[in-house]
């Protein structure tokens, strides 16, 4: 379980890593493995094909059994990323490359949210994926922030966070983050977040909460 000279991978991490890649660590350079996952439907009920990550010195690319010889062969050419959905057989979907964070120490800001069910008005459309929130409303009762918890396995939790135009610039994303993060240690998981290398705001967000960036990067084929 080594992540590296001097360093030993947190144990929920490495659970969370082999349970949803099918195998980890990665090594030195580019592993396609095969996962019955990537056959299953995810957290929200749709297919990610394709799913990697890496912690800087190699990577996993997880896909399903009959794409392995596929992948495997687009992986020794250039253009891996732009060629992935079509190896998957899903070529009309698209292939997104994010930062991966995790933490097993979330900063000690207030809790700002109270978790509830996605179910009142005014709420966006993305919080209807998931059973439970964790919700920031104004005196008026309306929508300000939520965070929510994708729960890809029992090790490995990702966090979702959002903020509504004109609540933004308070502080509310990253404390829900650290809030939602350590409801995350305290059920035994791991808390992870993703987001777009030129999400400038995103990575603000992650910094404040707790979440550093170590180097590691993820891609996957995703529903359109």
């Amino acid at each position: 379980m080594a992540e590296g000279a001097g360093r030993v991978l947190d144990r929920r991490l490495y659970l969370h890593l082999a349970t949803w890649l099918g195998q980890w660590p990665a090594g030195t350079g580019l592993h396609v493995v095969r996962s019955h996952r990537r056959v299953l439907p995810a957290w929200d009920g749709r297919l990610r094909p394709a799913i990697a990550v890496g912690d800087g010195r190699g990577t996993v690319l997880s896909v399903a059994p009959r794409h392995v010889p596929a992948v495997r062969a687009l992986a020794g050419r250039s253009g891996l990323i732009a060629g992935l959905p079509a190896a998957v057989d899903h070529p009309d979907w698209v292939c997104h490359t994010d930062v991966f964070r995790w933490t097993l120490a979330p900063a000690p800001l207030p809790d700002v949210g109270e978790w509830t069910a996605p179910t009142g008005p005014g709420l966006p459309r993305w919080l209807r994926l998931f059973r439970e929130v964790l919700l920031v409303r104004d005196a008026d009762g309306r929508y300000l922030a939520a965070a929510a918890i994708k729960r890809h396995d029992a090790h490995g939790r990702e966090l979702a966070v959002g903020t509504a135009p004109d609540a933004r610039g308070r502080g509310l994303a990253r404390r829900l983050v650290a809030q939602a993060a350590r409801r995350v240690l305290a059920e035994g998981a791991v808390p992870t977040y993703r987001h777009d290398p030129a999400n400038v705001a995103s990575a603000r967000v992650a910094e404040a909460a707790g979440f550093a960036d170590r180097g590691w990067r993820s891609y996957g084929v995703y529903p359109p």
